[in-house]
């Protein structure tokens, strides 16, 4: 789980990535991403019920997600807030697929440092 300064929680939060911010997409998820003033990164994450009707697999998807940011925490550059958004399929993806996914966008979006 990330640190609790590096996640998204509040609705109003949410709602500016989604009406301020670049999106970029892949067969996974999608990658909301704006710049947010602050020395640190935050990350959101959604997964739908058009994933899984079953809570069970939406939280294992957004488990995932997390950590695969976590693991790549320290090579993103500080002062993004950024939304994934799960598409469905991603529940049937083993981790390292999930895991390279996220890399590659963070590099498709020049966010490593």
């Amino acid at each position: 789980m990330l640190p609790k300064i590096n996640r998204i929680k509040k609705k109003k939060d949410f709602e500016a990535i989604y009406k301020k911010s670049k999106s970029f997409k892949n067969n996974l998820f999608i990658f909301k991403v704006m710049e947010n003033g602050l020395d640190f990164s935050r990350f959101g994450f959604v997964v739908s019920l058009k994933v899984s009707k079953k809570a069970t697999l939406r939280n294992k998807a957004r488990r995932r997600l997390s950590e695969a940011i976590k693991s790549q925490e320290k090579n993103i550059k500080p002062g993004i807030d950024a939304v994934i958004i799960a598409l469905p399929g991603i529940e049937k993806k083993e981790f390292s697929e999930i895991k390279k996914a996220v890399t590659d966008m963070l590099t498709k979006t020049k966010l490593n440092v």
